[in-house]
């Protein structure tokens, strides 16, 4: 469940990322757009930092030992 939740979270971050990108190149009135969509990405990439470091102390999630 844990993994679920960060992959959704991650196509999340490349969506708003790609919509980012489409309003840079096409949106022609300078509108704030672009800047709430990078924002949007910039929060959820801060939460998924805090919720993957709060697995690895919950213990949910652990590095592999080769």
């Amino acid at each position: 469940m844990f993994k679920t939740i960060i992959i959704i979270i991650l196509i999340v971050i490349l969506l708003s990322l790609t919509k980012g990108l489409h309003f840079l190149m096409k949106d022609d009135d300078q509108s704030r757009k672009m800047v709430r969509s990078l924002t949007i990405r910039i929060v959820l990439s801060i939460f998924l930092f805090l919720l993957i470091l709060f697995g690895y102390w919950m213990g949910w999630i652990a590095p592999n030992h080769m």
